[in-house]
C-alpha cells in the first residue's frame, strides 16, 4: 500500500454521506494529513444511489481515485455497484442492523449503524456513528475524533453536539475490532499553512477578493454552490445578492451594475449561459465588464444537472451574434480557481470586455487541501476615469484610442455625459448605422487584442523532450498530472500540457512551442473541442484523444488505462 488511501462512502440521497466525508476530512486535516474528496450523485433529494469519495494522504493530492481501500456502504446496493472496484487489500463495512443476517467475514465487517446510533439517542446519527468507525479503522485517536464532532456541531446546540459525540463513540468502539493497515500516522498537527477547500469557495473568495460586489443570479447547478459561498458573507462585507427571475435578468442586471461603477460577477451553468448569450453580446458592443462563471454540465438542455462535463469550450469563445473580443479562462485546481477569478475580474475592467470562468461540476463540488495563498493582495487597480478632466470638452465613451480601451466615466457624474447603445454607436454614444463609422468601431474593438493577448500565460508543460503529451484544459489538469507520473513510473515517457488561459490566444507562441510535439488529447466532450481549437490555430493535429463525456470525473486511472490501449493499437 502506497502513502495514500480512498474510502469511498455509498448509500442513498439524505443519508449523510457527504457528513461523514467531511467529518473524516476534518479529521485527517486536523492530523496535518492532505485530502482530495469529491461527490457522485444523481438529481434527486432522496434515495436513488450516491457515493462520496474521500483520499488521504501524507503528501499533496491533485485527484480523487476510483479504487476505494475502504468501502463503507450505507445501504445494500452500495456494496454491490462498487465491490469490483475495491482493492485486493482493502476492507469492506456494511451496514447491517437487526433485520440483516450475515456476520463479518474476510475483508468484510458488518457494523449495526442504526442500531448503534439508537443506542447513542437517535438513529438519525448513524451517518456519524459510521464515521466514528472509519476513524478508529484509519488509525485516529479518539480525543482527536472528539474534538472535530465538538467543533462540526457546535452551532447546533449542545443536544445535538452530545448525540453526535455518543454517537461517534459508539462507532469508534466497533471500529477498533476491523483489522487495516493504515498506512500513516495521525500524530501529527494541522499545519497553519493549509487549508481544506471547494472549488465553489474558491470561486466565491477570488471574486470577494477581486472586489466584486454585486452578484445577481438565477439557481442552476452547479453553479449555485458559488452563489451559496458568497452568501456566506452577506453582513460581512458590503455585497449585494439578487435572485432574478430568469438568468436573462441576472446577466442583465450584472451589466447595469457594472454600467454605474460596480464589479459584478454572475455564476451559472451551460443552461443558464445559453439564455445570457444576449447579453453577452451587449457587454461586447457596450465595452461594460462583466464576469460570467459558466459550471459546466453535460447538456444539451437539461442533460445531467447534477454531473460534469468540459463540452462548453468553443461555444464560450464563440457565443453570441457577431464577432467581439473576450477572456475564456479554465482553472486546473481550487487554489488556481481562486486566482484565476480574481484575473479574470481585473482584466475585464483593464480591457472592457466580458471573461468567461469555465468551472464545471467536478472542480466546484471537489474540496483538498491547498497551501493558503488565498489572499486579496494589493495589485488592485481602479480603470474609472476622473470626470474633472473633462471640463470644457466634450466626453466620448467611444474614444477611438492606439489600444483600443477608451476612457471610461461613470454616469451621473460631473462634467461628463456617459452615453452608451446596444446599437452600433458613433464615438460619443450615439447610435450610428454609418458604414465607415461601423467599420471604425469594430475595428476599435479588435485592437484590444494583442494586449489582450500578451496578458494571457501559454499552457504549462512537463517533460519537454518526452515521446508523447497528455494535454488537456481546465479541472482535468491534476488528473492528467498524476496519470503522468504513474505512466513515467511504469517506464513509459509521458509527459503532459494544460491550458488554464483559453482566449485568446497566442497562435505563433502556441505553435513554437507544440510543433514536433506528439498530443494525446484529455477532455471530457465528444469531439476534442481543445484540439479542434489547436489545429484551427496552428495546424498541428493530435495523436490520438481520449475523450469521457458520461457526466463523471477522468479520474487518472482512466486515462492510463486508455493510453496503454492506444500504446498497444
Amino acid at each position: 500500500m502506497g502513502n495514500d488511501i480512498t474510502i469511498l462512502i455509498g448509500g442513498k440521497a439524505g443519508q449523510g454521506i457527504q457528513t461523514i466525508g467531511a467529518i473524516l476530512a476534518g479529521i485527517c486535516h486536523d492530523a496535518g494529513l492532505f485530502v482530495f474528496s469529491t461527490d457522485d450523485f444523481q438529481s434527486r433529494i432522496r434515495g436513488g444511489h450516491s457515493f462520496h469519495l474521500l483520499r488521504v494522504g501524507s503528501r499533496p493530492l491533485s485527484a480523487p481515485s476510483i479504487r476505494p481501500d475502504i468501502l463503507v456502504a450505507i445501504d445494500e446496493n452500495t456494496y454491490d455497484i462498487h465491490r469490483e472496484k475495491l482493492m485486493s487489500s482493502g476492507i469492506a463495512i456494511l451496514n447491517k442492523n437487526g433485520g440483516n443476517d450475515g456476520d463479518s467475514k474476510g475483508n468484510i465487517y458488518r457494523v449495526p449503524l442504526q442500531d448503534l446510533a439508537a443506542e447513542a439517542g437517535g438513529k438519525i446519527a448513524s451517518n456519524t456513528v459510521a464515521a466514528g468507525v472509519v476513524a478508529a479503522v484509519m488509525g485516529a485517536g479518539l480525543d482527536r475524533v472528539r474534538a472535530v464532532i465538538e467543533s462540526r456541531f457546535e452551532a447546533k446546540g449542545e443536544k445535538v453536539q452530545t448525540l453526535n459525540l455518543a454517537a461517534v463513540e459508539k462507532g469508534y468502539g466497533q471500529g477498533r475490532d476491523i483489522c487495516f493497515q493504515s498506512p500513516f500516522s495521525f500524530d501529527g498537527e494541522k499545519s497553519p499553512d493549509h487549508v481544506v477547500m471547494a472549488g465553489a469557495k474558491a470561486a466565491a473568495l477570488g471574486a470577494l477578493a477581486a472586489d466584486c460586489r454585486f452578484f445577481p443570479f438565477y439557481p442552476m447547478s452547479p453553479g449555485t454552490g458559488i452563489v451559496t459561498e458568497v452568501a456566506a458573507n452577506l453582513g460581512k462585507l458590503p455585497v449585494v445578492m439578487e435572485q432574478a427571475e430568469d438568468e436573462i435578468a441576472a446577466v442583465n442586471m450584472a451589466i447595469g451594475a457594472s454600467y454605474a461603477g460596480i464589479r459584478s460577477l454572475v455564476a451559472t451553468s451551460g443552461g443558464g449561459f445559453s439564455l445570457m448569450v444576449e447579453g453577452l453580446g451587449l457587454s461586447g458592443i457596450t465595452e461594460t465588464p462583466m464576469v460570467i462563471i459558466n459550471a459546466q454540465r453535460p447538456g444539451p438542455a437539461t442533460g445531467l444537472a447534477t454531473r460534469t462535463a468540459q463540452a462548453d469550450l468553443l461555444f464560450s469563445i464563440h457565443a453570441s451574434q457577431d464577432e467581439f473580443p473576450r477572456f475564456v479562462f479554465a482553472p486546473g485546481s481550487v487554489l488556481d480557481t481562486f486566482k484565476t477569478v480574481k484575473r479574470a475580474v481585473m482584466l475585464s475592467e483593464k480591457y472592457q470586455v466580458p471573461a468567461i470562468v469555465l468551472m464545471d461540476q467536478y472542480l466546484t463540488d471537489s474540496a483538498r487541501t491547498e497551501t493558503n495563498d488565498f489572499v486579496v493582495g494589493d495589485e488592485h487597480h481602479s480603470y474609472i476615469q476622473d470626470t474633472e478632466m473633462y471640463q470644457g470638452e466634450t466626453y466620448h465613451r467611444y474614444k477611438i484610442t492606439e489600444d483600443g480601451v477608451s476612457p471610461r466615466c461613470l454616469p451621473c457624474t460631473p462634467h461628463a455625459l456617459v452615453r452608451v447603445a446596444g446599437n452600433e454607436h458613433t464615438p460619443d454614444g450615439l447610435p450610428s448605422e454609418e458604414p465607415l463609422n461601423r467599420v471604425a468601431m469594430v475595428d476599435k474593438r479588435f485592437v484590444k487584442l494583442p494586449a489582450m493577448t500578451r496578458e494571457l500565460r501559454l499552457p504549462s508543460v512537463f517533460c519537454n523532450n518526452s515521446s508523447f503529451f497528455l494535454t488537456g484544459w481546465g479541472s482535468s489538469k491534476g488528473c492528467i498530472m498524476e496519470a503522468c507520473l504513474h505512466l513515467r513510473e511504469e517506464g513509459i515517457d509521458a509527459g503532459w500540457i494544460i491550458f488554464e488561459d483559453l482566449w485568446p490566444l497566442d497562435a505563433q507562441g502556441l505553435k513554437d512551442m507544440l510543433t514536433g510535439k506528439r498530443l494525446i488529447m484529455v477532455e471530457g466532450n465528444a469531439t476534442s473541442q481543445l484540439g479542434t481549437l489547436i489545429r484551427t490555430l496552428t495546424g498541428i493535429e493530435y495523436l490520438a484523444a481520449i475523450l469521457k463525456y458520461d457526466g463523471r470525473p477522468i479520474y487518472p486511472e482512466y486515462i492510463v488505462e486508455r493510453v496503454k490501449d492506444i500504446q498497444a493499437n
